[in-house]
């Protein structure tokens, strides 16, 4: 029989794989090495592969695609319901045949080593901010037990404790002094990791025509346009603007029944680094918006007079989420004063 549809449980070693034919009979069960999977499917005829969006799961994706099979990833949650009785395997395996052959299955594009790279230079940056942050609170700390108090701010801390060491009347004892200044040592050469990824984000950000083109609307940044264009990978994918706000969390939360529509605060789905991007970004554009005189933005000064400024943040970056899909999907250019057709008419 020919294999249509196959779906392989991603693991570190050992791989499960489950085919079908065309009329949903199985006729693959097997288990292979990783030194396995290349060969294997490289002399399988095409088929439709799906495998659950996690670990090296676009870098398969890729590797399957070059042998000419049509790869699919899915989130981990949309598979689930597929899973017949107790989890194994074997068991993930069949889900995941399963799932990818629906017709109204929701999938992950799978992502190109330059987008996968400069994702992975965002993570890691992000992790030495929260070292930092994490190092800056704990000297904030010791010093506070011994009574002296930093004000807030991280960079307060850099600044106030070479102030506070060379006091003669802090009665300071010389090791917890050292202890101070490596703590402090250590908090400069995270600040110094963080630029640098920074400039590297930066360098990225202008060599990607896409990137720049987002950076022109108002609350995003370089940071969060590169994040934008290589998260969002291909915005196809999506049917509409809202499907991307959707999926990162920046729509209300729904509990309706019986025809009764309950909507609750933000759903907080997807991808929480890029939703504090735009959400900060956000931010920034209102602060920017209320100190111009000359403020063109009515629907922005609208929205302020109605709602909260934490609100308006949050929509506001829901509407730039929605313009970065038209620019990325349609190949357009950001267009401050333009108006939709519906509206204008």
């Amino acid at each position: 029989m020919k294999i249509t549809t196959i779906g392989i449980d991603l693991a570190k070693n050992v791989f499960q794989v489950h085919g079908v034919d065309e009329r949903g009979k199985n006729v693959l069960r097997k288990q292979l090495r990783r030194s396995q999977m290349a060969l294997f499917f490289a002399n399988l005829p095409p088929c439709l592969i799906g495998m659950e969006a996690c670990a090296s799961a676009h870098h398969w994706g890729r590797k399957l695609q070059s042998h000419g099979h049509t790869v699919r990833l899915m989130a981990s949650q949309f598979v689930k319901p597929y899973v017949k009785t107790n989890k194994n395997d074997a068991a993930a395996a069949e889900a995941i045949c399963e799932a990818v052959g629906r017709a109204n299955m929701r999938f992950v594009p799978i992502k190109s080593v330059e987008q996968q790279a400069i994702l992975s230079v965002h993570r890691v940056r992000q992790g030495f901010v929260k070292a930092r942050t994490a190092q800056a609170n704990q000297i904030r700390g010791l010093l506070g037990e011994f009574g002296l108090v930093i004000p807030q701010g991280i960079y307060n801390v850099a600044k106030r404790v070479p102030e506070l060491l060379e006091d003669a009347s802090a009665e300071l004892p010389a090791a917890f002094r050292q202890l101070i200044e490596r703590l402090t040592g250590h908090l400069k050469e995270l600040d110094v990791q963080v630029k640098d990824f920074e400039q590297q984000i930066i360098a990225w950000h202008r060599s990607s025509e896409l990137s720049r083109k987002l950076e022109a609307i108002p609350g995003i940044g370089p940071l969060a346009a590169s994040a934008l264009v290589a998260s969002i990978a291909d915005p196809r994918s999506f049917e509409s603007g809202r499907q991307v706000s959707a999926w990162l969390g920046l729509v209300p939360r729904q509990h309706s029944s019986g025809g009764k529509p309950t909507l609750l605060g933000m759903s907080k789905r997807g991808d929480a680094y890029l939703r504090t991007l735009l959400i900060h970004g956000a931010r920034s554009a209102i602060l920017a918006a209320k100190l111009k005189v000359d403020n063109t933005n009515g629907w922005l000064t609208n929205l302020l007079n109605r709602r909260h400024p934490n609100i308006a943040a949050v929509a506001l970056a829901n509407k730039n989420v929605r313009t970065v899909w038209a620019i990325l999907a349609h190949g357009r250019e950001f267009k401050p004063d333009y108006v939709p057709n519906h509206i204008a008419a």
